[in-house]
């Protein structure tokens, strides 16, 4: 995967869900390391347990001065999303998905979705949030992939994309937090 220029993804617009102001994703890890959970879509099911999963440490991250931010590339679904919990973080939106492809977040065609869609760790996921009670739906932009990204002092300290961790950390975050999200960030889909 080709090397990430975090200065040009940093001055992609995204829109808070909250006040509907759109800012710079750089804003969001200026003064502080940042998590950045990049969804496929609000009504994903996989999506809504990953983002519960991740969830479970914001506590933790907060207490130690990490922020928390969902991104997802459309508005559809939002109001159910947020409804239902799954995310504890701030939430934006990347209207024109400039963000993802900055970051190489695949786009699959009506042909290579299915496949992805079929794999293992996609049931596998989907298994353990039906055990959970979340659902999904189809609805909205079902070709966007996603991905999770940690940065600090304008640095990526973990990237990862479709198919794994694509950029390992040079710098520690905090003990254990590396650790926690890469192997509880589980993507859906297969490269």
């Amino acid at each position: 995967m080709a090397k990430v220029d975090l200065a040009r993804v940093g001055k992609n617009l995204v829109k808070s869900a909250e006040s509907g102001e759109s800012v710079e994703l750089q804003t969001l890890w200026q003064d502080q390391p940042v998590v950045l959970l990049f969804l496929r879509r609000f009504g994903c099911q996989v999506c809504r347990w990953m983002a519960s999963e991740v969830s479970k440490l914001e506590p933790e991250l907060r207490a130690s001065g990490v922020g928390l931010v969902g991104v997802a590339p459309e508005e559809f679904g939002l109001k159910e999303f947020k409804e239902g919990g799954f995310f504890k973080g701030s939430i934006y939106v990347d209207e024109q998905k400039k963000s993802y492809k900055d970051l190489g977040f695949k786009r699959y065609t009506a042909l290579s979705v299915v496949p992805a869609a079929l794999g293992k760790k996609v049931r596998d996921a989907a298994s353990k949030a039906s055990a959970e009670g979340i659902q999904g739906n189809f609805s909205g932009d079902l070709l966007q992939s996603g991905g999770m990204l940690i940065v600090a002092k304008g640095s990526i300290l973990t990237r990862r994309t479709t198919g794994g961790l694509n950029h390992k950390p040079s710098v520690p975050v905090l003990p254990g937090l590396l650790t926690v999200l890469a192997s509880s960030f589980l993507m859906f889909t297969q490269t």
